[in-house]
């Protein structure tokens, strides 16, 4: 099978002749077909959502398994959701071939080995509570697959994002997501619109879920950590926004709950101490519409 990760743009066969513009202007073009490939299989992308919170409410940890640029957005995604949306780092983890050491330069060959991979799997203790996900463009990449393999046999949920419908890793996995983006404007060059589309099923992926997590209260980033000053301010902002009190008042809350934005909110709307609004979000799963519903606090 020849995959379309690899075969010739004829969009793009005279870009060596183009000015810096038109190069841009080709670049562009083929860009915008990415967004439209994502949404064909918005199905496909809730399946993985299902299986994401139900990783998470039972205590299952999800990791993003990838070679080369695959891996490095499955690193950037599990890197970025414990700071946005409050979760220990252990939850969402990304495990690149070569090690992290491949994050800043090229290590080809580690991606392989299957061999590596399905120790990868050994090692970090993969159990039938996980939730794995191989990312790679062309579905072939044997690293990946040979972890895939591993957390089968361990009896994990499996699945894929790959931009190559009918590769070898849509018939292993649980839920296969594959937007199909085309041949890239360099040819195999999947850093460029299979990368792209990666990243936008990361985002949706990781997004979606939190959000069904009770992570998110309306469209604001609750369980942000107010590490520094930028997100303390930030959580100023949230809690003002959501409360309509002022800037001393919100302070005060956040002060009280270790600037901690969603027992703030509860003990703001519900008008409650700390622990109370504490133990109030642990009876709802951390799910702060609820809790507050409960209490008689309509929206």
């Amino acid at each position: 099978m020849k995959a379309i990760t690899e075969a010739i743009n004829l969009n793009s066969t005279n870009v060596d002749r183009e000015s810096i513009e038109g190069i841009l202007k080709i670049i562009n073009t083929e860009d915008q077909k990415v967004a439209e490939a994502v949404g064909q299989v918005i199905a496909q992308i809730a399946l993985g959502v299902e299986a994401f919170v139900e990783t998470y409410a039972q205590g299952g940890r999800v990791f993003y398994v990838g070679a080369g640029t695959s891996g490095r957005l499955g690193v950037l995604d599990a890197a970025e959701c414990p700071p946005t949306f409050g979760i220990p780092p252990t939850c969402i983890q990304g495990i690149l071939a070569g090690g992290m050491e491949a994050l800043s330069e090229a290590r080809e060959g580690y991606e392989d080995d299957p061999a590596a991979g399905k120790k990868v799997a050994v090692d970090k203790g993969f159990t039938n509570k996980d939730f794995i996900i191989g990312i790679t463009a062309s579905g072939e990449t044997p690293f990946v697959l040979g972890c895939i393999e591993e957390a089968r046999r361990r009896q994990c949920t499996t699945g894929a994002i790959t931009n190559n419908a009918d590769s070898t890793i849509v018939h292993l996995v649980d839920i296969s997501i594959a937007p199909v983006v085309g041949p890239e404007v360099i040819a195999g060059s999947t850093r460029m619109k299979a990368g792209t589309a990666q990243k936008l099923v990361l985002n949706m992926l990781s997004t979606a879920s939190m959000i069904r997590s009770g992570r998110v209260y309306e469209n604001l980033m609750i369980d942000l950590q107010a590490r520094n000053h930028k997100l303390q301010l930030r959580a100023e902002r949230i809690l003002q926004f959501l409360t309509d009190e002022d800037l001393d008042t919100t302070r005060a809350a956040l002060r009280g709950a270790n600037y901690e934005v969603k027992p703030a909110l509860v003990m703001l709307k519900g008008k409650l101490l700390y622990e109370e609004a504490k133990q109030l979000l642990q009876e709802h799963n951390g799910h702060a519409r609820e809790a507050l519903e409960k209490i008689g606090v309509k929206e």
